[in-house]
């Protein structure tokens, strides 16, 4: 047996010892970035590269699901649970799937969802969740589902809560939002662009009075509890001259209803004597409401231009793209954002994670539009609207980015996702839905 000396047996001991140092270094790294992003503040591993989002410092991002066809407004129940409602799979060769509503569970805790279930036969946009209820609409009804705690989809077929709203093709979607009094508000959008007597008709002027200010470009109220409602008979027109609300929220700190409008289409294509495509492109302003009992938003009469800062007259009644009019009668916005950025959905956000500025303001869904061509689209973002002592600033600024995945981005087909849906989880997490790629990302916040 070969006898080692005793002066390299302590040099071996020596480097074992440092290896076994730099080992403990190595791991205590590791630890700290797996720590950083984990378990050690109670939230999930984020993906490396956001899930391809760009946020914020202090924030990032995980995919916890993808492929979900048509997703748009989501929910999350206390339990950690995600519902999103599903519009159906749309364009050439698309197939439905066999439920209109996704319900999805983390079951291991890493903030993926290994359970995925479809339920119900209707498709649409509208979403929320209260007091045991889940609640969806279509285009002609709202609906609700009494939940089973620990169950994640409904044992029971749906309540019908309020139906017989008009037939129509364009902006057929009924978002809403409950208040803290037991009411839902239901947007019906107008089925026109700008209540031409012939559609889409360019020098086509508006018909005057607009008739479907009576039932539609309006926001309805109805009792969140009461089955069996319908429009005519229950309903109370609550706001009107409202072209299409998709984003529409309470707020429990000012007590009031909010949505985000979306503009008309074509001024250029329509009234070319007026508008060349860049004007087109940037007109009408997307805008922040504040809705109140009564309130005239003024369409199809007017728009607002952010540009002016004031409401417009519509070429179809007689605007030129500076005449006012009697404009300044309908309520202003709270917020103009640039045109045809597509709003989707808006959301308060209450929880602690988050800042405590995200706690004073509106974070609002941009799904992109059509309507920019030639030009290149934009939208396709989540953004911060801020408020000051509870009033909005009339500023934004943008919070999450890089869902289209393409720029310049010139035809919307392109886009790899196209934000829908935001709602907040019982820990603060953030959940926004995409209708393109079907992908549901959950934003985390880790500090600086």
């Amino acid at each position: 047996m070969r006898v080692v000396p005793s002066v390299a047996v302590a040099r071996r001991a020596r480097a074992a010892a440092i290896c076994a140092a730099a080992l403990l270094v190595l791991s205590g790294a590791l630890s700290a970035r797996i720590g950083a992003q984990s378990s050690g503040s109670g939230l999930p591993a984020c993906d490396p590269d956001n899930g391809g989002l760009t946020l914020p410092d202090g924030f990032c991002a995980l995919v916890v699901a993808d492929g979900l066809s048509g997703a748009r407004h989501v929910d999350v129940a206390a339990n950690g649970d995600i519902y999103v409602r599903s519009r159906g799979a749309r364009g050439r060769g698309a197939v439905n799937t066999s439920g209109g509503v996704f319900a999805l569970r983390d079951a291991d805790g890493d903030g993926r969802a290994e359970v995925v279930e479809e339920f119900g036969d209707t498709y649409g946009t509208g979403l929320q969740l209260r007091d045991g209820h889940l609640y969806i609409s279509t285009p002609t009804e709202v609906f609700r589902y009494a939940l089973t705690p620990g169950q994640l989809v409904p044992a029971g077929p749906p309540e019908l809560m309020v139906s017989e709203f008009p037939m129509q093709r364009g902006h057929r979607d009924k978002p809403f939002a409950f208040d803290d009094d037991g009411n839902i508000y239901v947007n019906v959008g107008a089925p026109s662009n700008a209540c031409q007597q012939q559609r889409r008709t360019a020098g086509s002027p508006g018909r005057q009075p607009c008739p479907e200010r009576e039932r539609q470009a309006s926001v309805w109220r109805f009792d969140a509890d009461r089955p069996g409602q319908t429009q005519a008979d229950d309903g109370h027109k609550f706001a009107l001259g409202t072209r299409n609300l998709l984003g529409i929220a309470w707020d429990p700190a000012t007590r009031a209803v909010y949505a985000m409008q979306h503009g008309r289409d074509s001024l250029a294509t329509l009234f070319g004597a007026y508008f060349d495509d860049a004007e087109s492109a940037e007109l009408p302003s997307e805008e922040l409401f504040r809705l109140r009992d009564g309130a005239d938003f003024g369409w199809p009469y007017c728009y607002y231009d952010h540009f002016l800062g004031r409401r417009v007259l519509a070429p179809e009644y007689g605007g030129d793209g500076e005449a006012a009019g009697d404009c300044g009668r309908y309520e202003r916005p709270l917020v103009a954002f640039p045109g045809h950025w597509g709003p989707h959905d808006m959301m308060f956000y209450s929880g602690g994670q988050f800042p405590a500025r995200y706690r004073d303001g509106a974070f609002v869904v941009f799904h992109g539009s059509w309507n920019r061509a030639p030009m290149e689209q934009q939208g396709y973002q989540v953004a911060f609207a801020p408020r000051r002592n509870g009033e909005f600033t009339g500023e934004w600024e943008t919070f999450a980015d890089g869902f289209a995945g393409v720029a310049p981005l010139v035809d919307p087909r392109d886009a790899a996702h196209r934000p829908a849906g935001i709602g907040q989880g019982p820990d603060g997490s953030v959940y926004v839905t995409d209708d393109a790629g079907g992908r549901v990302w959950r934003i985390v916040y880790r500090g600086m």
